[in-house]
């Protein structure tokens, strides 16, 4: 079952936070974790991410599940890293390997890995409704430069609204495919029409959707419901926004 931004539902003070506080707090991680790239400085926002979750009372249950083949292909190109080099080196035998490439492509893979969480952590713990009304508050700065804010918000909430559903429907396609699939060796065309296959069916299930999506928010008012105000910010708020400031400057000092 797709678990990628469904919230969890639960009463924990993570989840009564705001949403612009949220998505404010993980890009301000973000941004000090591409100033910073330290291993200190990813182990202090990972610690922090990691307590959060549990706050948030997550179960690991809600993390996606990703196949074989994804960690295959991490692996693959961390060997591919090797022949760069760089200090430190080891020696094997007679032959001197450099790890450096290696240990930098493990720490950027390990910085993304931190920002993923992150960001799955607030589709976990904030409703999807939530999320245009927040990003319209916090870009209202950019309306006195007549920024389009408000199609901004209505295009992001459109996104992660529609993911879900059809992340859902390309699996269910992936599955009904599989049930079909003649039995014994195929040929090379026969993987090529079966990809076209694939393709059309995935592009005629988007259309249907975004179709049935257009639908219902036609239905509840059109787009202007969708960044209707749904709260502000309060002083468990102002807390949390304290605390994201204090990890921050600990990895400046740190780091």
């Amino acid at each position: 079952m797709t678990t990628v931004l469904r919230e969890v539902p639960r009463d924990t003070p993570v989840h009564r936070l705001w949403a612009g506080t949220k998505l404010a707090g993980v890009a301000a991680l973000g941004l000090t974790l591409s100033l910073v790239t330290s291993w200190a400085a990813i182990g202090i926002i990972g610690a922090a991410v990691v307590l959060t979750a549990v706050l948030a009372r997550i179960p690991l249950g809600a993390l996606p599940r990703l196949r074989p083949w994804f960690w295959l292909l991490l692996v693959a190109a961390g060997l591919l890293s090797v022949p760069a080099g760089g200090s430190p080196e080891l020696a094997l035998g007679g032959v001197t390997v450099g790890l450096g490439a290696v240990l930098l492509y493990v720490r950027l893979t390990a910085l993304a890995g931190v920002l993923l969480v992150a960001a799955l952590l607030v589709g976990a713990t904030t409703a999807l409704g939530d999320v245009a009304p927040a990003v319209a508050r916090l870009g209202a700065p950019l309306r006195l430069v007549r920024a389009p804010v408000d199609e901004w918000a209505v295009t992001i909430a459109l996104c992660v609204r529609a993911f879900p559903l059809l992340a859902e429907d390309l699996r269910v396609l992936g599955a009904a495919r599989r049930l079909r699939r003649p039995a014994g060796r195929r040929s090379l065309a026969d993987v090529n029409v079966e990809a076209v296959d694939l393709a059309v069916s995935a592009m005629a299930v988007t259309m249907r959707r975004a179709g049935e999506l257009g639908e219902a928010i036609t239905a509840r008012g059109g787009t202007g419901r969708l960044v209707a105000d749904a709260g502000r910010p309060g002083l468990r708020d102002l807390v949390a926004g304290v605390l994201v400031a204090a990890v921050c400057a600990l990895v400046f000092v740190v780091g």
